[in-house]
């Protein structure tokens, strides 16, 4: 445990910003895993609504540099492709 008030104030910051980070993961993380649930069940319409929050989670996950800009726009063209390739119902 730290001694001096600086660096117990680090790992609160830390801490803090680790939160953070875990909240925005799993936003996105989850963006994905419903937009591809949406493609499975082939439910077109909400799959295009979970693209777009899919989209957004990347952008802003990407913008805090949680994730690397290539994962980002990766993840987004798979899944664009997916949502685009399905056939209406």
């Amino acid at each position: 445990m730290a001694n001096v008030a600086n660096a117990k104030k680090k790992i609160k910051q830390i801490n803090k910003v680790t939160l953070a980070h875990q909240q925005l993961k799993s936003t996105y993380k989850n963006a994905i895993k419903n937009t591809d649930k949406a493609i499975l069940a082939g439910d077109k319409e909400a799959a295009e609504k979970y693209l777009k929050a899919a989209i957004k989670s990347l952008d802003n996950a990407k913008s805090k540099g949680l994730i690397h800009k290539n994962k980002a726009d990766r993840e987004k063209s798979r899944l664009t492709i997916k949502v685009n390739n399905m056939e209406v119902k």
